[in-house]
């Protein structure tokens, strides 16, 4: 199940960098962390779900880039949004 346009909109407007920010890291980390979590609640229910399972894969492995590239760019940020996300940090 994909995210709303009003969700996803409120999830840009509190990570935006800039007014019309909507693809920068912090904004793509939270828009996919929202849908990670969306999909673990759904492979809770649906336990036999592969497909659903490969894609919540490629989601996290996505966002664990994105957190990579955004914690070599900006350590500061990175340690922001992981706090705010209640992600868990690499040392």
């Amino acid at each position: 199940m994909p995210l709303t346009k009003e969700s996803k909109d409120e999830l840009i407007q509190e990570y935006h960098r800039h007014e019309s920010d909507t693809g920068s890291p912090e904004v793509q980390i939270a828009i996919l962390t929202k849908r990670i979590n969306q999909l673990t609640d759904h492979l809770r229910t649906h336990k036999h779900d592969e497909s659903s399972r490969r894609g919540l894969l490629k989601m996290v492995g996505q966002r664990r880039r994105l957190l990579t590239y955004l914690r070599k760019k900006d350590y500061q940020g990175y340690t922001e949004i992981t706090d705010k996300l209640k992600i868990r940090r690499r040392k």
